[in-house]
């Protein structure tokens, strides 16, 4: 998959052709300012992978938050003031 760097003057001048390659051509277009990577306009498919990834990563963290819940007995509101210092 190609990517391309473009600074954010000749995007804006571009934009309509950039789109066209990204949705066509499944091109990845790096927009820089100043010589800073800014922002990318990807794919709708590149996205959609990205959120699903996502989704994974978080699902992953809340079945691992709730094994963690199982096996650590509840503690008082008091006793958790009393482990923060508060």
């Amino acid at each position: 998959m190609t990517m391309t760097l473009i600074n954010t003057i000749d995007a804006k001048e571009q934009f309509a052709e950039l789109i066209n390659r990204v949705a066509h051509n499944k091109e990845r277009v790096v927009l820089t300012r100043r010589g800073n990577e800014i922002a990318v306009i990807i794919p709708i498919d590149d996205l959609k992978l990205l959120m699903e990834s996502q989704d994974k990563h978080d699902l992953h963290e809340a079945i691992d938050s709730l094994k963690e819940a199982r096996n650590n007995p509840p503690i008082t509101l008091e006793q958790l003031k009393e482990e923060v210092g508060i």
